[in-house]
C-alpha cells in the first residue's frame, strides 16, 4: 500500500503548520489565559475554524476537511507541541452522535458553541458497578412533563470539574434490564445542590478525572436524542467514532516519548552496556512504525469490524513497555522525585508521570478483556460463553 500523503494534503499541511506556529508557539505557549483551564486556547483554535474538521459540513464556521487532511492535522498538531484539548469529547464524541442521531434543533443548538470553542463537554457513562460492562448501569431519569429527572452516579469522567454540558446514559424504561430502556440524555452542568463533581486524585497528583453524582438532576426532553429507549444505540453510535484519526496524532506523541528515551539511554551510557536494552528499544520503535501503518490501513473504516479493539490492544501495552523502560533507563533515580516528596506535593518529571499513567493505559476506554471480546465475538465468530 501507499502510506504517502498526496499533494492537496501536503498544501493542507503547510496551511496548518503556518497557523501553528503563529498562534500556538507565538502566542499561547502556557496552553492560555492564567487560570483559564485551556479555554482561551479553544476559542483561538475555534476562531481559526479547526475544530470539526471532520464534520462532514462546514455550516458551523468551521472548515471542511477530507479524511487524510484530518490526519495531517492532527500531526502537526501534535508536532507543535500544542496542549491537550479540553474540548475534544464534544467536538470527536458529541458532534459526531448529534450529526447521525440528533435533530435539526438539537444540531443547531450545540454545534455551533462545540465549534467556537466556547462549550466544554463531559461523558457520563461508566458506574462505579458498571465501568467495561457499560450495560449494567442504574443512573435512572424519569420523564417529568417537558423535563427528566435525574439520579444516580458516574464515575471516571474526565474534566467534569470544567465542563458545561454532560452526555448521560441513563435508564427510563421501568423494570429493564442490560441494553434495553436506556436513554441518551444532554444534561446541563450547572446545577448546584443537584449535581456534585468530586476529583479523583491519581498516582501521578492530577484529578482530571471525576465522580459525578446526579440527585435529581434536570434535564430538557427536546435534549433527549434519539428517541426514549433508544440510548444503546445511540452509545454504540458514539463509540464506533471514539478512536480514529486520533490514534495517529497520539502516535506522533509516543513518538517524541521513544525519543526522549532513547537519548537518555544514550545520553546515560545505559545503550552501550546494555544489548537487551538495545533490543528493547529496536522493538518498540518497529512496532511503533507497524501500528501507524496499521492505523493507516484501516483508516476510514474499510477494515474488519474488529479494527479498533486491536488497535487498542496494540498502543496500550506498548505504552506500558515504554513506561518500564523509562524507569529502567533512569535507574534508581526513576523511582524518586527531584526534590521533597509528600502527598500533597508531587514532582515529577514527565517520565516518571507518563509511566504512572500508562498503568492505566490497558484498563480505560474499554479493558483489554473487553477488547479481545470484541475480536472474538466480530472477527473470529466466536460464540459468547453461556451466562
Amino acid at each position: 500500500m501507499d502510506f504517502a500523503f498526496g499533494a492537496e494534503d501536503e498544501s493542507f499541511r503547510g496551511v496548518a503548520r503556518e497557523w501553528l506556529a503563529r498562534e500556538w508557539r507565538a502566542r499561547h505557549r502556557t496552553g492560555g489565559e492564567p487560570g483559564d483551564g485551556g479555554r482561551a486556547w479553544e476559542r483561538t483554535l475555534g476562531a481559526g475554524g479547526w475544530i470539526g474538521l471532520g464534520w462532514g459540513t462546514a455550516a458551523y464556521g468551521n472548515r471542511c476537511a477530507t479524511l487524510t487532511q484530518q490526519v495531517v492535522w492532527a500531526e502537526e498538531y501534535a508536532r507543535a507541541g500544542a496542549p491537550g484539548r479540553i474540548g475534544h469529547i464534544g467536538e470527536k464524541l458529541l458532534a459526531p452522535t448529534l450529526l447521525a442521531h440528533g435533530d435539526e434543533d438539537q444540531q443547531a443548538r450545540f454545534l455551533p458553541g462545540i465549534a467556537r470553542g466556547e462549550e466544554v463537554w463531559c461523558q457520563g457513562y461508566s458506574e462505579p458497578d458498571a465501568g467495561s460492562d457499560l450495560a449494567a448501569l442504574r443512573t435512572r431519569a424519569v420523564r417529568d412533563g417537558t423535563t427528566y429527572r435525574i439520579s444516580g452516579r458516574k464515575i471516571w469522567t474526565s474534566l467534569a470539574h470544567q465542563a458545561d454540558w454532560c452526555f448521560v446514559l441513563a435508564r427510563t424504561g421501568e423494570g429493564t434490564r442490560r441494553h434495553h430502556g436506556l436513554s441518551f440524555l444532554l444534561v446541563p452542568m450547572d446545577q448546584p445542590g443537584r449535581i456534585e463533581v468530586r476529583p479523583i486524585r491519581q498516582m501521578t497528583g492530577t484529578s482530571e478525572f471525576n465522580e459525578v453524582l446526579f440527585d435529581g438532576a434536570v434535564a430538557r426532553a427536546r435534549d433527549l436524542v434519539g428517541g426514549e429507549g433508544h440510548g444503546w444505540r445511540v452509545a454504540l453510535g458514539l463509540l464506533a467514532v471514539e478512536r480514529g484519526v486520533s490514534t495517529l496524532a497520539q502516535q506522533i506523541g509516543f513518538e517524541a516519548e521513544l525519543r526522549r528515551v532513547v537519548r537518555l539511554a544514550v545520553d546515560s551510557g545505559a545503550l552501550a552496556a546494555d544489548p537487551i536494552l538495545r533490543d528493547r528499544l529496536v522493538r518498540q520503535w518497529a512496532e511503533l512504525r507497524t501500528m501507524r501503518w496499521h492505523a493507516l490501513r484501516t483508516l476510514g473504516g474499510a477494515a474488519d469490524a474488529g479494527a479498533p479493539s486491536v488497535a487498542k490492544l496494540l498502543w496500550g501495552r506498548w505504552h506500558r513497555r515504554l513506561g518500564e523502560l523509562a524507569l529502567q533507563v533512569r535507574g534508581a533515580a526513576g523511582a524518586t522525585g527531584p526534590g521533597a516528596w509528600s502527598p500533597d506535593a508531587y514532582e515529577l518529571d514527565d517520565l516518571q508521570r507518563s509511566f504512572l499513567f500508562s498503568r492505566a493505559d490497558t484498563i480505560y476506554g474499554g479493558s483489554d478483556e473487553i477488547q479481545r471480546g470484541i475480536i472474538a465475538e466480530r472477527v473470529l465468530g466466536l460464540p459468547r460463553e453461556p451466562g
